[in-house]
C-alpha cells in the first residue's frame, strides 16, 4: 500500500475513532472536577442554649482526623474543608451534631445540653456500663451535687442523695465522720462489721479525708449483683468513687473558695437559777427530803438576778466564802446556762480549691490543692480543724494500645481541742452545770465546782495529726480491638500521732491566791502507721455479633495486703507546764508517789485474695444478662474456713425494645425488668469495740504493767491473766441477696423513674455463745450462731427539662425503707433483756400510759382497778402527778411479767427506734446565668424513748443525776399556791430524786423523731463570658449557700432529731451541736 493510501485509511481510522475518544475525555475531565473541588476554610462560633460561648469544643471532618478546638472565645477555623465535607461538633455533657458545609465559609453552631437518664454511663466494679444496660442496682451522684455545699467531707454532702444510701451524723463535733450503711441494718453481730467498701478510683479510701471538689461521680453498688465481685470485701455494698482527671484541650486553670459562718442548729435551754432552785426544791420534797435550797439562799439567788450582789470590786457576787475558798454547789447564786457558757454562738470557716487540668491526644494531667481551715463551737480552750490536700493524676499513651497512668494524693488532717472536751463533757455538762454555780468567781477567776469551763480552758490540750499518702499506678493495654488488660498497683500509708496532755487547773480563794483544784497531770503520745497493698490484674474482652448480640467477658486477680503497728505511751508528772512531754514528766503522781509509766505497742497484719470473672450478654439492649464469680480466700480464718465461693446472677428485659413497644417508644424509651441473686462473704471482723480483729480464732493473753494488787520489794508487779475461751470454728458470715427492679426513662428522658425491692439474709453472724453455767469460769465464746433478715425499697423518680424561654428546672424524689428481722440468736429464754428470734430490729418495749393522776383521789381509784397488786412492781407512795399505768393482760396487776417474750406482762411493743422511711427532695433551676438549688432531708418515720436525766429533768439516779431545762418546767404541780402556778394538765408528771417509777418507757414519752430538715439552699450567679472573657476568665460564677437552715418536727426542743441518740451511750441526746452553716464564694476558670 503506498504512503498516499495508508494516510487516507489512517485519517479514516481516526474519523471513527474521535467521537469515543472525545468522550472519554469528558469522561475523565468531569472526574477531575468532581476530585479536585473546591476547598474552603471555614470558622465559626459555638454557643450553648443560653448563648453562653463553649470553650475546647471538638469539630471535626467525619471520617478524618482533621479537626480542632474552640478557643478561649468559642470560636474556631478550619482550613481546606471540602465543600462536601460534613462537620462533628462534641462536647462534654452537651448533644453532638453534624453539619453539611455546602457553600458555606462560616458555620455557627448551637448544642444543647445532654438529658442523660438511663444514656448515662455508670462505673462498676472494674469497669463501666451505660445505666440503660444495667441489671444489677446501682445508684449514682455527680460532682454537681457536691459542688458548693458548705460541708466539711463528701459524706455529708452525699445525706438523702441516693435511694438506700443511709448517713447519718449523731455528733457535731469536727472529728466525727458520719455513719454510713448500705440498705440499713447489715449486721447485730458483735463480732463483725457491716460498714459498706469504700473506694477511691478503685483502691480502698476515705470518703471523709478527700477534698470533695476533686470527686467526679459516685456510684453505690447496693444489690449482691452489682458488688459481688468485689468479694469477701463487699457483703454490704460498695461506693465507687470516681476523681477528675484531665481532658484534652487547652489548659484549664480553676480556683474556688468558700467562706462559712456556722451556729449551732440547736442548743438546750436551761432554766434561770431561781427557777431551777425551786424545780429541785420540789424534787426533793416529793422524795422525802428536805429541800435542798433554804430560804435566806433562795434569796440570795433571786437578789442576785435582780442585779443587787455587786461587790466592792464592781463584779458580779457570785457566790459566798465557804472559809477560805468559794461556794460551789453549797452556795452558789451565779444565773448561767452553761450551754451559751461553753458553746460559742457562731464560728468562721474558710475553704479554698485550685487545679490546673489539660492535655492532648497522648498525654492528659490534673493537679489539685484543698485548703480548709474550721473552728468549732468551744468557747473556752476552742476547738479546730485543718484539712491539706494535693492531687496529681497523669496518664499517657506510650503506643496506640498502651496507656499508662500514675495518681497521687496527700491528705493532711490536724485537729486540735480542749482535753476535757469529750464524753465526760456530754454526760455531765447539764447535771453537772447546775444555773447557780459560779462561772467566774467574785474576784473574777474563772472557777470550777466541778463545772466545765476551767478545764476546757486550762486542763490541756488535745492534738491529733493524720496523713495519708496514696499512690497509684495503672497500665492498660489494647492490643487488639475490643480486648482491654488493666494492671493496677494501689499503695497506701496512713500515719497518726496524736499527743494530748492533762494540765492541773486551779481555782482561787476568797483572797484571789490560787490553790490546786484538778491535782492530775499528765502526758499521752500515741503513733500508729498502716501500709496498705493493692494489686488488681484484670481482662476484658467484648465481642459484637451480626445480629445485635453482644457478649463481654472480664477475668482477674485481686489481692490486698495490711500493715499495721502503733505504740503508746502515758506518764505522770508535768514538770513544766508549757512543755506537756514525756521527757518532761517526772512520774510522780499527784500524791507524791512514783507512778509507773504505761507502754504498748502492736502490730498485726492482714491479707486478702480473690479470683474473679464476669460474663455479659446484651441482644439489642433488649435482653442482658449478667454473671459473676468470686473464689475468696481471707487470713482472718483458719486454713480449711479460709476460701470460699461467691457467686452473683441478674437478668433484665428492656421491653421498650420489643417491637411491640413501637407505638409507645416516642414516650417510653426505657422499660426494663431486672432480677438478680448473690451470695457473699462477710469477713470484717471485730472487737467488742467496734476495732478491727485480724485474729478472731486466736487468744490474747491479758498483761498488765505495774498493777498488781500486791507489792514485790515495794513495787506493783507486772501481771498477766488467762485468756477467754475463743471459738477455732469461728468463719464466713454469708449474706444472700434477692432483688427486683423496674427502669423507666420517659419523654425524651426527661422522667426517669428507679424503683428496688429487696430481700436479703446474713447468717451464721458471729454472736454472743449461749449462757453456761458459772463454774465455766470465763465467759462464753462467740459462735456463727446469729441470722438476720432485711427486707425493703428503694424509689427515685427525677424531672428535668428545659423550656423554650431558657428556663432549666429539675425535680428529684428519693424515698427508702427497711426493715430488719431477727430469725435465729442465742437466748433459749427469751428474755427482752436481749435479742431474741422473732424480733423486729429496733423494738421499743413499754407501758401503756392512762395518763397522770390529777388528784389523789384519781390516783386511788385506779389503784383500786388493780386488785392483785396495784402499780407496787414498779414503785410505791403512788400521788397525784404520778403516772396511771394500764393493765394490758388484765391480771389486776402492772408488772413486766418474766420480762420474757412469753409472759411479759403490760410490756408491749410500743414503737420502733429504726429510721423509717427515709427521702430528699431536690429542687433545681437555672435561666440566663442564674443557678438555684433546694435540697430537703427527712425521717417520715422514727420513735425514740430517751431515758436520761437530759429528757426527765429530775432523774431516777439522783439528784447528783439531774438537770432543769425549760421543756421540764412544764411538770405537775398540784399546788394551787405553787410558785411556778398551778399545772394540771401537764406533760411530764411530778419530779422525784431516785425514784424512777414515773419514768419507765411508756406510750405517754414515746418520741416523734421524724423530721423535715432543709438541708442546702444554694442561689448562684454566672456571669456573662461576653464580660469574663475581656478579662481572660472562661467562667466566673459567685453564690451563696446555707445548709441545715430550717427544721420541722415535734421532737422536744432539747432535740436535735438528727443527734437524738448521739453524745454518749448511757446519756444520750446531749450531743456536741450541728452546725447551721451560711457561705459564701466563688468559682473562676480561666
Amino acid at each position: 500500500m503506498n504512503v498516499r493510501k495508508k494516510s487516507l485509511c489512517l485519517l479514516a481510522l481516526f474519523a471513527w475513532l474521535t467521537p469515543a475518544l472525545t468522550s472519554h475525555v469528558s469522561t475523565i475531565t468531569a472526574q477531575n472536577t468532581s476530585t479536585q473541588q473546591k476547598k474552603e476554610s471555614i470558622s465559626g462560633k459555638v454557643k450553648d442554649t443560653k448563648g453562653e460561648t463553649l470553650i475546647g469544643v471538638s469539630v471535626k471532618i467525619k471520617g478524618s482526623n482533621v479537626g480542632t478546638i474552640t478557643d478561649a472565645t468559642g470560636s474556631f477555623t478550619l482550613k481546606n474543608v471540602p465543600s462536601s465535607a460534613i462537620l462533628e461538633f462534641s462536647y462534654i455533657g452537651m448533644n453532638p451534631i453534624e453539619v453539611a458545609v455546602g457553600n458555606r465559609t462560616s458555620i455557627n453552631v448551637t448544642l444543647e445540653e445532654k438529658t442523660v437518664g438511663m444514656n448515662e454511663v455508670v462505673v462498676v466494679g472494674f469497669g463501666t456500663q451505660k445505666k440503660v444496660n444495667l441489671t444489677g442496682s446501682v445508684g449514682t451522684v455527680d460532682a454537681k451535687a457536691l459542688e458548693a455545699r458548705p460541708v466539711q467531707n463528701a459524706v455529708q454532702s452525699l445525706e438523702g442523695m441516693v435511694a438506700g444510701l443511709n448517713i447519718s451524723q449523731n455528733q457535731g463535733m469536727l472529728e466525727s465522720k458520719p455513719s454510713v450503711n448500705v440498705r440499713g441494718l447489715a449486721t447485730i453481730g458483735t463480732g463483725s462489721s457491716g460498714s459498706p467498701l469504700i473506694l477511691i478510683d478503685g483502691m480502698e479510701g476515705d470518703l471523709s479525708a478527700i477534698n470533695p471538689q476533686d470527686i467526679e461521680n459516685i456510684s453505690v453498688l447496693k444489690d449482691a449483683a452489682a458488688s459481688s465481685i468485689y468479694g469477701s470485701r463487699a457483703p454490704f455494698g460498695v461506693i465507687l468513687v470516681t476523681t477528675k482527671k484531665g481532658k484534652q484541650g487547652k489548659i484549664s486553670i480553676n480556683y474556688s473558695n468558700n467562706f462559712k459562718t456556722s451556729s449551732p442548729v440547736l442548743l438546750p435551754h436551761m432554766m434561770d437559777s431561781y427557777t431551777f432552785a425551786l424545780y429541785f426544791n420540789e424534787a426533793s420534797k416529793n422524795s422525802g427530803s428536805s429541800p435542798f435550797f433554804d430560804d435566806a439562799w433562795l434569796k440570795r439567788i433571786k437578789d442576785f438576778q435582780d442585779g443587787k450582789l455587786i461587790g466592792s470590786n464592781g463584779l458580779p457576787v457570785t457566790s459566798v466564802p465557804n472559809g477560805s475558798h468559794w461556794a460551789d454547789y453549797g452556795g452558789g447564786n451565779d444565773n448561767i446556762d452553761w450551754y451559751k457558757a461553753v458553746y460559742k454562738s457562731s464560728a468562721p470557716s474558710q475553704e479554698h480549691n485550685f487545679s490546673v487540668s489539660g492535655g492532648n491526644e497522648s498525654t492528659k494531667y490534673y493537679f489539685s490543692g484543698n485548703y480548709l481551715d474550721q473552728d468549732g463551737f468551744m468557747r473556752f480552750g476552742g476547738d479546730h480543724f485543718y484539712r491539706y490536700t494535693a492531687t496529681g493524676k497523669i496518664e499517657t499513651k506510650l503506643a496506640p494500645w498502651v496507656t499508662l497512668g500514675y495518681n497521687t494524693r496527700w491528705i493532711r488532717q490536724d485537729y486540735q481541742r480542749p482535753s476535757s472536751l469529750g464524753d465526760g463533757l456530754f454526760s455531765d455538762l447539764a447535771r453537772q452545770g447546775w444555773p447557780i454555780l459560779p462561772l467566774y468567781d467574785p474576784n473574777g477567776y474563772l472557777f470550777s465546782s466541778p463545772s466545765p469551763a476551767l478545764a476546757l480552758r486550762d486542763g490541756g490540750r488535745d492534738k491529733t495529726q493524720e496523713d495519708w499518702l496514696y499512690q497509684q499506678a495503672k497500665i492498660v493495654l489494647e492490643p487488639v480491638k475490643g480486648w482491654i488488660t488493666t494492671g493496677e498497683f494501689n499503695y497506701k500509708t496512713d500515719d497518726q500521732f496524736r499527743h494530748w496532755d492533762t494540765q492541773k487547773t486551779y481555782n482561787h480563794d476568797v483572797n484571789g491566791n490560787a490553790y490546786a483544784y484538778n491535782t492530775y497531770s499528765g502526758v499521752h503520745e500515741g503513733a500508729y502507721r498502716t501500709n496498705y497493698y493493692n494489686v488488681n490484674l484484670f481482662s476484658e474482652y467484648t465481642k459484637e455479633l451480626k445480629g445485635g448480640h453482644t457478649l463481654k467477658g472480664l477475668v482477674g486477680f485481686q489481692s490486698e495486703m495490711n500493715q499495721y503497728r502503733d505504740l503508746t505511751a502515758d506518764r505522770q508528772g508535768i514538770v513544766v507546764a508549757d512543755l506537756p512531754t514525756l521527757n518532761t514528766t517526772n512520774g510522780i503522781d499527784a500524791s507524791g508517789k512514783t507512778a509507773a509509766p504505761s507502754i504498748s505497742g502492736n502490730y498485726y497484719n492482714w491479707s486478702t485474695a480473690g479470683f474473679f470473672g464476669r460474663l455479659n450478654y446484651d441482644y439489642q439492649g433488649r435482653y442482658l444478662v449478667e454473671a459473676n464469680m468470686r473464689y475468696d480466700g481471707t487470713s482472718r480464718w483458719r486454713a480449711d474456713k479460709r476460701w470460699n465461693w461467691f457467686p452473683s446472677f441478674s437478668a433484665g428485659w428492656n421491653i421498650a425494645r420489643e417491637s411491640f413497644w413501637k407505638p409507645f417508644a416516642d414516650y417510653v424509651s426505657t422499660f426494663k425488668l431486672r432480677a438478680s441473686y448473690g451470695s457473699l462473704g462477710n469477713q470484717n471482723t471485730v472487737d467488742s469495740n467496734g476495732n478491727l480483729l485480724p485474729y478472731p480464732t486466736y487468744q490474747t493473753m491479758p498483761i498488765g504493767t505495774a498493777n498488781g494488787s500486791w507489792l514485790i520489794n515495794g513495787v506493783q508487779p507486772n501481771t498477766s491473766s488467762i485468756p477467754g475461751i475463743i471459738s477455732a470454728a469461728l468463719s464466713w458470715e454469708k449474706i444472700r441477696t434477692w432483688n427486683a427492679g423496674l427502669d423507666i426513662a420517659a419523654l425524651n428522658n426527661r422522667l426517669n423513674v428507679s424503683l428496688d425491692c429487696y430481700i436479703r439474709y446474713t447468717n451464721d453472724m458471729v454472736g454472743d455463745g449461749v449462757e453456761l453455767p458459772a463454774t465455766l469460769g470465763t465467759s462464753v465464746p462467740k459462735t456463727n450462731n446469729t441470722d438476720l433478715k432485711t427486707q425493703g425499697f428503694e424509689l427515685e423518680v427525677s424531672w428535668k427539662d428545659r423550656l423554650a424561654n431558657g428556663l432549666g428546672y429539675g425535680v428529684k424524689v428519693l424515698l427508702s425503707n427497711s426493715t430488719s428481722k431477727i430469725t435465729r440468736y442465742a437466748n433459749p429464754t427469751g428474755t427482752l433483756d436481749k435479742y431474741y428470734a422473732g424480733e423486729t430490729y429496733g423494738e421499743i418495749w413499754g407501758y401503756t400510759t392512762k395518763g397522770i393522776a390529777k388528784s389523789d383521789d384519781e390516783m386511788n381509784a385506779h389503784l383500786a382497778t388493780l386488785a392483785n397488786g396495784g402499780q407496787n412492781a414498779l414503785g410505791s407512795n403512788w400521788k397525784a402527778g404520778d403516772i396511771m399505768y394500764a393493765d394490758i393482760n388484765g391480771d389486776g396487776k402492772i408488772d413486766n411479767g418474766a420480762n420474757t417474750v412469753s409472759n411479759h406482762g403490760d410490756l408491749k411493743v410500743i414503737g420502733n427506734k429504726t429510721p423509717k422511711l427515709p427521702f430528699g427532695v431536690e429542687l433545681t433551676a437555672d435561666w440566663k446565668g442564674f443557678d438555684f438549688r433546694a435540697f430537703l432531708q427527712g425521717v417520715m418515720k422514727r420513735d425514740y424513748f430517751a431515758d436520761s436525766y437530759f429528757f426527765w429533768g429530775a432523774w431516777k439516779w439522783g439528784i447528783w443525776w439531774s438537770t432543769g431545762l425549760k421543756e421540764q418546767l412544764d411538770y405537775f404541780r398540784g399546788d394551787a399556791n405553787n410558785p411556778l402556778g398551778q399545772n394540771l394538765n401537764s406533760y411530764y408528771p411530778r419530779p422525784l430524786f431516785g425514784d424512777g417509777k414515773n419514768q419507765q418507757c411508756q406510750t405517754k414519752y414515746l418520741l416523734n423523731a421524724a423530721y423535715v430538715r432543709l438541708k442546702n439552699l444554694q442561689l448562684g450567679y454566672t456571669l456573662p463570658r461576653a464580660i469574663t472573657e475581656r478579662v481572660g476568665i472562661h467562667k466566673l460564677r459567685v453564690y451563696v449557700s446555707g445548709e441545715n437552715l430550717l427544721t420541722f418536727t415535734n421532737m422536744p426542743k432539747m432535740f436535735d432529731p438528727e443527734t437524738v441518740d448521739g453524745g454518749v451511750s448511757w446519756m444520750v441526746g446531749n450531743a456536741y451541736p450541728l452546725s447551721r452553716v451560711f457561705s459564701g464564694g466563688l468559682s473562676v476558670n480561666f
